[in-house]
């Protein structure tokens, strides 16, 4: 087999465990927060540490690969991320979980940073196509199996061989980049941006353990408020030092041109509503209704499968019809099937949700296969490559900031819930206690241990409290996708798009970061 086809088995093995493991752990995250004894916020943790690492590193990653080598890289993102799996696999503690979940993202973040631009280096001309067209293939069966193979793996032997399961597949795809792929390096490489990536990611940390506290503390409180006034702070002194950069990892003349902006806002937006909520419906799933990891998973294809059908869709429809009447249309029924999924009430069955979980995923493929366009059409072929990095960037903090927000409304209103619940009633005394045990999913555990005279009660204020917190996020995540149709329907113009022809040369391609065909999916 021609070295090249080998390059496309390496990469599409190593993006595949990537991929699968960002969608495979949220069906796992009730049996995590039961046996670690995790809080809502543990668990948003176990979400948002994996999601930033890739946030802050993916331009980076792809600067040390043009530097030092692809291949060398790409085996090292490989083996951090397989030792990564091995010590979440172990981890006794959430919080020892959620470092290694970080571990993990830092060679997620080489991996997908590289894998595009070896394929580049590797194949020309039709080839090309039939590569990057294998490699949309592979993310696609792996968003759509994440779910039930999370799920079974869980339901049959345990959380903790989602991550095992890496390991033989991490050796093996590592033996075969070394031994098979050829090495390739950018001999007009630029070197990182040190200084951009310390205060980026600075700032990313700041802001999502700010909004993940406020769960907890007051708004007004120094740990919350002192982090989110100190990320804006990071922040403003990162734009001042990538405009002073000669060579900065994020080119802020890009935002000049409105299209690429709205496609950086649907990028967030994406992430921040639809895939922010999965967490908190797999909760829901397994909390309250009571299914396995495996009947969650299985009951979640019919989001996955629509969005399956509809990304192919939205594919053949992008060359013939605007960009944002595919993205914005797609934003607006993501927003309106998060809003029939509310309503859901104590006796509600899974089967209230299916509506809205079908209408959501055929939203998302129609703004997830034509967003790529926004994020590379507008800049010429050679700067490719940083600006679909930024879009997948802005992917992921989408995630963390919706997952992080989401969950600390959830967490604060739970607790509220189960106050007025039991307000007036002789564990009025312990509501508060009994609304964290709530949102930290411990009612099984807090059932068991209630008089008997008292678990009617409790469960009626746990599962009543529960749902209509649910339906209080599925609001707000429904109000950010349709800001998200505004975003997109007010910027992205058909104007902005420049002359795509040169996009097949081989000196058009910008390596070191995601090229123009895909993206990194939430």
């Amino acid at each position: 087999m021609a070295r090249k086809w080998w390059t496309l088995t390496a990469v599409g093995i190593g993006i595949f465990m990537l991929l699968l493991d960002i969608t495979i752990v949220n069906v796992a995250l009730p049996d995590i927060q039961r046996q670690l004894h995790a809080s809502i916020s543990d668990l948003q943790w176990v979400i948002d540490a994996y999601a930033l690492s890739l946030a802050a590193l993916l331009l980076t990653a792809g600067s040390l690969a043009d530097l030092l080598g692809r291949r060398r890289v790409f085996a090292t993102g490989i083996a951090i991320f397989t030792a990564g799996s091995l010590l979440c696999g172990v981890a006794g503690s959430p919080l020892f979980l959620s470092l290694a979940r970080a571990f993990q993202g830092v060679g997620g973040a080489i991996m997908f940073a590289t894998s595009l631009a070896m394929l580049a280096h590797a194949f020309r001309g039709p080839d090309r196509g039939v590569a990057f067209g294998v490699f949309g293939a592979i993310t696609g069966i792996a968003v759509a199996v994440g779910p039930v193979l999370g799920g079974a793996i869980t339901s049959g032997l345990s959380w903790r061989w989602i991550f095992f399961v890496n390991i033989p597949i991490g050796v093996a795809a590592i033996a075969l980049t070394l031994l098979r792929v050829e090495e390739s390096r950018d001999p007009d490489a630029r070197r990182p941006d040190w200084l951009g990536f310390v205060i980026f990611s600075s700032a990313l940390g700041l802001l999502v353990y700010g909004l993940i506290e406020s769960s907890t503390h007051p708004w007004g409180s120094g740990r919350v408020a002192g982090s989110l006034v100190a990320s804006a702070v990071l922040l403003v002194l990162f734009v001042v030092a990538e405009l002073r950069q000669r060579q900065p990892m994020f080119d802020l003349s890009l935002l000049r041109n409105p299209t690429f902006l709205g496609g950086l806002g649907s990028a967030f937006a994406i992430s921040a509503s639809a895939f922010s909520m999965i967490t908190f419906l797999v909760l829901y799933f397994q909390n309250v209704l009571g299914f396995s990891a495996v009947d969650t998973g299985v009951r979640l294809l019919a989001l996955s499968g629509a969005v399956f059908v509809t990304a192919g869709i939205a594919g053949r429809l992008t060359a013939r019809v605007p960009i944002r009447l595919l993205i914005g249309p797609g934003f607006v029924m993501v927003g309106t099937g998060l809003l029939l999924m509310r309503g859901i009430s104590s006796a509600s069955g899974w089967t209230h949700l299916l509506p809205g979980l079908i209408v959501v995923g055929a939203g998302i493929g129609f703004v997830s296969t034509p967003l790529a366009s926004t994020a590379v059409g507008v800049v010429h072929p050679r700067r490719a490559g940083m600006a679909s990095g930024i879009n997948s960037t802005f992917r992921q903090i989408g995630l963390a900031a919706g997952v992080a927000t989401l969950g600390s409304i959830f967490a604060t209103q739970i607790r509220n819930g189960v106050g007025s619940s039991l307000a007036g009633t002789p564990l009025a005394r312990s509501a508060h206690q009994i609304g964290t045990a709530v949102s930290s999913g411990n009612v099984a555990h807090l059932l068991a241990h209630a008089p008997g005279a008292a678990r009617a009660q409790l469960a009626a204020a746990a599962t009543g409290s529960f749902v209509h917190s649910l339906n209080d996020i599925l609001l707000i995540a429904g109000v950010v996708a349709f800001a998200g149709a505004a975003v997109a329907l007010a910027l992205i113009r058909s104007k902005d798009f420049v002359d795509a022809s040169e996009e097949d040369r081989p000196e058009a391609v910008e390596p070191g970061a995601p090229t123009p065909e895909l993206e990194l999916v939430a």
